[in-house]
């Protein structure tokens, strides 16, 4: 009797890590994604990381930018760029840094990473400015003990006039409207020109020189 209840005992513990095993693997890999801010003066809103397949892209220089990611790139607002990714199948894992990241610091996040879904993409937007954004456009997820490190640019999104107005820029400097009424902007995404002084925004204070972010990539243990 004692050999068939600790027979029983292996067994049950034996599917029990089993199954165990199968739910990690669903889950995938965990990653840990830290993000930089370079600039002087730049403030970055809630920095959205996405995992997802090769060849998807946030965006594509000299194209137009989509909705979501306008909206992103005009009002610090990554909700609806979430959203659009998981709904179309797009990304496997989408989280949020939650908070403003200022000059000089730096955030970690974690994401989920699963099979073909091993690419990593992130945006947010840089305040003040109209349109100005960081991203990580597709980078491939490191293997073992290896880290992988991107650098940013500070991309136009093309959606809105730069004409550096606090009425037309949010954030806690300005507090002006995230997004704008009309187009008004180039059409299409670009490496972004700076802060020129053209309206509220001082260029000694609010400019910046390319790059804007060193984004690191590991694995989470």
């Amino acid at each position: 009797m004692k050999r068939s209840l600790k027979s029983m005992l292996f067994m049950f513990t034996l599917a029990s890590l089993t199954m165990a095993s199968s739910a990690q693997a669903r889950d995938g890999k965990m990653y840990e994604v830290t993000i930089t801010n370079l600039t002087r003066g730049q403030t970055f809103t809630p920095i959205m990381v996405a995992s997802h397949k090769k060849g998807q892209y946030l965006f594509e220089l000299g194209q137009p930018a989509s909705d979501e990611l306008a909206t992103l790139a005009e009002s610090g607002n990554s909700q609806p760029l979430q959203d659009a990714l998981k709904s179309q199948g797009l990304a496997y894992d989408t989280v949020s840094t939650g908070g403003l990241l200022g000059p000089g610091e730096s955030v970690t996040v974690r994401v989920r990473a699963f099979g073909r879904y091993s690419y990593i993409s992130l945006a947010s937007m840089l305040i003040p400015s109209n349109d100005a954004f960081i991203a990580v456009n597709g980078v491939k997820a490191p293997r073992g003990h290896h880290v992988q490190t991107a650098i940013s640019l500070a991309y136009d999104a093309g959606s809105e006039a730069n004409d550096e107005l606090c009425a037309n820029i949010p954030g806690p400097y300005c507090g002006g409207q995230g997004l704008s009424a009309g187009d008004g902007g180039e059409g299409y995404v670009h490496v972004h020109a700076g802060i020129h002084g053209s309206g509220d925004l001082a260029p000694a204070t609010f400019d910046w020189r390319n790059p804007t972010a060193r984004i690191v990539i590991k694995r989470a243990r």
